[in-house]
């Protein structure tokens, strides 16, 4: 649905009509019939100078290119933008607003306790927490007896293009966390999801020593943009 962008005021916000003032629209109408910007100036709070939260959020939106775009910029991104009434407070609180959206996500896309079943049960929980970052992330997810996910893990973090771990990282957490199996998650920031060499060596690494250990490991992610690439679907997992 396309909602339309409201009137723009000369008057601070407090001065507008009650109808057309974000934060009471929403009280009566409901978050739903609000714009982008009026969403986002709820979160900014406050404007600076002469510009309202409304004129801020606008021109946070535009300097971004889109929503979408925005959500995808780090803190030290958001703040290289150098746009007055941005400050720390502001920035860091769009930021947390954002990882809060792509967590809910991932929580609303396959609940915890429930069995996994597929890649893309996986998939779908970890595109929203991974896609994004600026650099790359190795995680394993833990799993239970059911394939219940009981937890999942850090276990190394890299820079642009890599990162570095080993067997013993991983399967010390899984020992810890009494795993029965695991699928072990990684994102390539270039949004390239085809293995390298590199991926394919850990993999056959981890598999075997999840063999020596009595404990499976499941299917190895690739996380690129809205997309990932699955071992176990590539048949390179038995």
């Amino acid at each position: 649905m396309e909602l339309k962008e409201p009137v723009r005021y000369s008057l601070p916000i407090n001065q507008w009509p009650e109808s057309d003032q974000p934060r009471e629209k929403l009280m009566r109408y409901g978050a739903f019939k609000l714009t982008d910007s009026e969403l986002l100036a709820i979160i900014l709070r406050t404007g600076s100078g002469k510009m309202s939260a409304l004129d801020l959020a606008r021109t946070l939106l535009q300097m971004a290119g889109s929503l979408d775009k925005l959500a995808r910029k780090s803190f030290d991104e958001i703040m290289a933008m150098n746009i007055k009434g941005i400050g720390t407070t502001k920035a860091v609180t769009v930021c947390a607003t954002v990882q809060l959206a792509r967590r809910l996500h991932a929580d609303m896309a396959h609940p915890v306790r429930h069995a996994i079943t597929s890649s893309q049960e996986i998939a779908s929980i970890y595109i929203p927490k991974l896609q994004d970052l600026k650099k790359e992330v190795f995680m394993a997810v833990f799993l239970d007896t059911g394939n219940k996910i009981i937890c999942d893990a850090i276990i190394s973090e890299g820079t642009i293009n890599g990162t570095s771990v080993t067997p013993r990282e991983v399967f010390y957490e899984a020992i810890k966390y009494l795993a029965a199996s695991l699928i072990l998650v990684h994102n390539h920031p270039s949004g390239n999801i085809l293995p390298s060499k590199e991926d394919k060596a850990i993999t056959a690494k981890m598999v075997d020593a999840g063999k020596n250990m009595c404990i499976s490991v499941m299917d190895h992610l690739i996380i690129g943009h809205n997309s990932y690439y699955s071992f176990a679907d590539a048949g390179l997992i038995d």
